[in-house]
């Protein structure tokens, strides 16, 4: 699949489940104003795709917020296991911590498999981190502090997330994912 496919996808992805159903009272802002940068990876391995992450990640932070304030890191191949894709998850985190990024950005992640440690592989909850390929968001923490400032109660977004999951069923949430992938 090409890159233009694989962002088109994920921006399907983005507007129609991540703030269509609002799992993230945040990204409707930045959506609108076209202020998230989709990147997508050529990488085939988890090796070959933690460097351009992290030249991803230097590349966010030394854009101007003004152009850039999210990014989407997508990985449409060589992450398909959802333990190869939280090893690098992990190996990113670690570089961002060495590279003194703490308090600067920070990871989000979504994958096909997406499941919440000892939730079962069919609870639709785990559909709140689940995306069309694996993708590691990239958030600039100050305009996110800025946000948060004026979201009510924002600890209670993931608690909020699950229970809509739940109550939407796995049949829909099934759905609604599978129709990002829809050419439109």
């Amino acid at each position: 699949m090409d890159s233009t496919a694989v962002i088109r996808i994920t921006e399907n992805w983005v507007r129609d489940v991540v703030v269509g159903l609002n799992l993230c009272p945040f990204a409707s802002a930045p959506l609108q104003a076209g202020l998230i940068r989709f990147s997508v990876c050529i990488g085939q391995t988890p090796e070959e795709i933690y460097r351009p992450l992290l030249s991803e990640m230097d590349t966010l932070v030394n854009l101007p917020e003004t152009e850039v304030e999210t990014g989407l890191f997508i990985a449409p191949e060589g992450l398909d296991a959802f333990d190869d894709y939280l090893e690098l998850l992990y190996s990113a985190d670690e570089a961002i911590a060495e590279a003194g990024l703490g308090g600067v950005l920070q990871l989000a992640s979504f994958h096909p498999n997406y499941r919440f440690d000892k939730a079962e592989e069919d609870d639709p909850a785990n559909y709140t981190n689940r995306s069309p390929f694996p993708m590691f968001h990239l958030i600039r923490e100050e305009p996110m502090a800025r946000a948060l400032k004026h979201y009510p109660n924002p600890e209670q977004i993931p608690k909020r997330n699950v229970e809509k999951m739940r109550e939407l069923g796995l049949d829909k949430v099934r759905d609604q994912l599978q129709r990002c992938r829809e050419n439109r």
